[in-house]
């Protein structure tokens, strides 16, 4: 590497020089930590295990604490930390659950010195008190925190965080008995080292594992945290309640995040995975890193800055075996290339275009901007701040407009509303879904649900015959009668029917005459009159011979019997015979049924020598409905439109009404990414109720958690107070039951409602109907309880 310029710092009697400059390690580093006087580094993983000095000019290796020829596990380090107060003091966490210190000032090659295996499973984080030289502090992937005393052989109190992983500790730099906590269910917990039993503060921080925190060392009372989620967040922990007043977003999880000395608002970070660079952020400006320094090519796992009151030297190491020191005024500033220009779209659709005044072309037409526009309150022109490292630029801000009416969102609001996703047979919810679509006028939505209902529906439940419309009974064939188009609509729910006279025995291939044949009896009249039944004939062009079809094999059958039509009975078909007549005998009952109207043009007849017949059964000759995987590759296509257009709302309501018809043809990160967009949308719309539904329905894993993310129960008896286990309902210290309800006295499993003034309750239904008619406490202690 070529030489870079030199910087020298003073700090006090001490005097901090050198360069840009790295070396190779012998393994990947998973941690590393300075020593007080910034002299020397110590280098820690899973094989590598080494202490280097920091010279002008290069490393040098000073110490190898890996020593035996099989050494064991506890060598093995997840995270190194030296000590500030004691420059022969080291302390590392294994991957095998112990916490190992070592004493450098020992006389022989093993420097180990104690050895504390109460974790269970590894532990992720060591922590040295600032001031207490014999305090140490560890946090486990079993959940729990152990503080250690270094003159006893045990540790002196155990955190339990009630959670999952505990993924970093830190103490307080300023606060002496405050350490904070980071968990992988997202949560931040302030400890106490007084009070082991309980923690003080508990809060949201991350949507995912929060990876690492780390205290200002000025201000006492921010906390900078950073998690998978992307994103580093500053809370000041000074009020009542965790406030967040700063978030930068990053291209990837971040894994480290360190302060940077003497510059109150910038730290450093690193990523845990496909980001190799390392960034420094000013959170003021939360958008573009205020340097990056780029030199590894694999993962950074431990930053550190050379010394607390140094700004301009950074340490680092990485899993491409390489320790590099980084010196700031080599890194690269990526504001320096970014275009000064901004864009933003605005909540009612509108476009806002920042950009130089010099890069605008002048444009007559075009009206300079007002800052008082009623529907942009927000937008003000910020004075220029000497204090900030920002270039400033001068700027022009253009205004697009859309008008207000033409993108209302009412639309997806009442959908959203409207639309029912589950409870109910899969050809209802489509036939809803289109009136919902069709109502709020969006015929292509309404259609697209019509069209899945076709394709999907089960064939057996598109024709649902009556109790009566039964194929096998002996001889009935259903006719395909002749309407015109105006009767059409009415006339579906009646059928035209051929029966054979009833009690009379034929045997195969015996035919039909036109003497005892006619088109309805009047059993079946009364029987089929008025039904509501869908018709059983299927409107198709099935021409068949009648010899033939009645030379089917139908002997035996009994009425419960369906009739299946075999596939050998059926020859090519037949010239269509125009110009048919019938018998005038026909003619009469035909026109006397009330299934068939009487101003018929043409009549169907059926002779078996004389002529052929056009007829339709309720059974085809083959099935018309194809099978559901056909359409498959085009409704997938139908949703990649929908959510290309932006309308997730729809690709999410087929996909969730759909299932499994349709799930495994779309992989999951695009089923992930509908449901999550929609989500966001549900959520910005404050439709709570819609986007719970919508969580509950999924079935990608990483939505259907989002409704547990964050969410702890915690179960008090409400005798002694104490925490309950989850065994059962009875207390195990005071053996009495958690919550009985006052008026029935069972415990209430269920749904429980209390009095705020007297802490009396109970099922939420008796204590409903217990003050509808008495306003005093079901419990007798003279309260007058009230239900809102």
């Amino acid at each position: 590497m070529e030489k870079m310029s030199r910087v020298t710092t003073a700090l006090g009697s001490n005097a901090i020089s050198g360069r840009t400059m790295f070396c190779h390690l012998d393994a990947p580093a998973n941690a590393i930590s300075v020593c007080r006087d910034a002299t020397q580094v110590v280098v820690a993983g899973r094989n590598i295990f080494k202490i280097y000095a920091l010279e002008e000019e290069q490393f040098v290796e000073k110490l190898n604490l890996r020593v035996g020829r099989k050494p064991s596990l506890n060598f093995s380090c997840a995270d190194v930390m030296w000590h500030q107060m004691e420059e022969n003091l080291l302390a590392t966490a294994a991957t095998n659950g112990a916490v190992v210190t070592w004493n450098l000032g020992k006389p022989s090659r093993n420097k180990q010195d104690q050895l504390f295996t109460e974790h269970k499973r590894t532990v992720n984080k060591v922590c040295f008190h600032p001031t207490e030289v014999y305090m140490l502090l560890s946090g486990s992937q079993d959940g729990f925190m152990k503080c250690f005393d270094l003159r006893k052989k045990e540790s002196v109190s155990t955190f339990s965080g009630q959670s999952e992983s505990v993924r970093d500790v830190q103490f307080s730099m300023k606060d002496y008995f405050t350490f904070a906590a980071s968990f992988e269910n997202g949560n931040v917990q302030l400890w106490d080292i007084r009070r082991p039993d309980r923690y003080e503060r508990m809060f949201t921080a991350h949507t995912g594992p929060v990876f690492c925190c780390d205290w200002h060392p000025d201000d006492r009372g921010w906390l900078a945290t950073g998690g998978r989620d992307k994103m580093v967040k500053v809370w000041d922990m000074t009020t009542n309640r965790a406030k967040e007043i700063y978030c930068v977003q990053t291209i990837a999880s971040v894994a480290r995040v360190k302060w940077r000395p003497e510059r109150k608002f910038h730290l450093a970070t690193c990523s845990m995975m496909v980001d190799h660079n390392i960034y420094v952020w000013d959170i003021r400006r939360p958008f573009i890193p205020f340097a990056t320094f780029e030199e590894h090519k694999d993962v950074t796992t431990g930053i550190v800055w050379r010394h607390q009151h140094d700004p301009h030297f950074l340490l680092s190491g990485s899993k491409d075996s390489t320790l590099y020191q980084h010196m700031f005024k080599d890194a690269t500033r990526p504001v320096d290339k970014a275009n000064p220009e901004g864009l933003c779209f605005g909540l009612l659709g509108d476009l806002a275009f920042a950009a130089k005044e010099s890069l605008i072309t002048s444009d007559a037409n075009r009206k300079p901007y007002p800052g008082g526009d009623r529907r942009y309150p927000m937008f003000f022109f910020k004075k220029p701040d000497p204090t900030e490292q920002f270039a400033h630029v001068s700027s022009a801000l253009s205004v697009f407009e859309t008008d207000l009416d033409s993108h209302r969102m009412d639309w997806f609001v009442k959908t959203a509303q409207l639309y029912l996703l589950s409870g109910k047979p899969f050809a209802e919810l489509c036939d809803h879904n289109a009136k919902v679509a069709q109502e709020l006028k969006r015929p292509q939505v309404s259609t697209t649900w019509t069209m899945l209902r076709i394709m999907f529906s089960d064939p057996a439940n598109l024709a649902t015959p009556g109790p009566n419309h039964n194929l096998g009974k002996l001889g009935t064939l259903p006719l395909m009668n002749s309407f015109s188009l105006k009767e059409l609509g009415s006339g579906m729910g009646a059928e035209s029917r051929l029966e054979r006279s009833k009690g009379e025995s034929r045997q195969d291939n015996i035919h039909l005459e036109p003497g005892n044949s006619y088109i309805s009896n009047n059993e079946e009249n009364e029987e089929t009159e008025g039904s509501e039944g869908h018709p059983e004939y299927m409107f198709g062009d099935a021409e068949l011979d009648d010899d033939d079809l009645y030379s089917m094999e139908h002997d035996n059958q009994t009425e419960e019997q369906e009739y299946t039509l075999p596939q050998e009975a059926f020859q090519l078909r037949h010239e269509i015979v125009d110009n048919l007549s019938a018998p005038e005998h026909l003619q009469q009952d035909k026109a006397d049924s009330p299934h068939v109207s009487g101003n018929e043009a043409e009549v169907t007849c059926l002779t078996p020598i004389e002529s052929f017949s056009l007829i339709s059964i309720s059974q085809p000759l083959f099935s018309p409905h194809l099978p559901a995987s056909f359409f498959c590759p085009i409704v997938r296509e139908m949703l990649s439109y929908y959510a290309e257009q932006g309308d997730v709302q729809m690709a999410v309501s087929v996909l969730i009404v759909l299932g499994d018809r349709i799930r495994k043809e779309i992989d999951d990160l695009t089923q992930e990414h509908w449901y999550m967009s929609y989500i966001d949308l549900l959520q910005r719309f404050e439709l709570w109720n819609v986007s719970n539904e919508v969580i509950k329905l999924s079935t990608c894993s990483a939505i259907t958690c989002l409704n547990q993310t964050s969410t702890t129960l915690h179960i008090n008896c409400s005798n002694c107070k104490r925490p309950m286990s989850n065994k059962g309902w009875i207390c195990d210290r005071c053996h009495q039951c958690a919550s009985v309800c006052a008026v029935c006295h069972h415990v209430v499993k269920g749904l429980f409602v209390w009095c705020q003034g007297c802490s009396h309750g109970g099922h939420l239904e008796h204590m409903m109907n217990w003050l509808k008619s008495s306003a005093h406490c079901p419990a007798g202690c003279g309260h007058l309880c009230e239900y809102t």
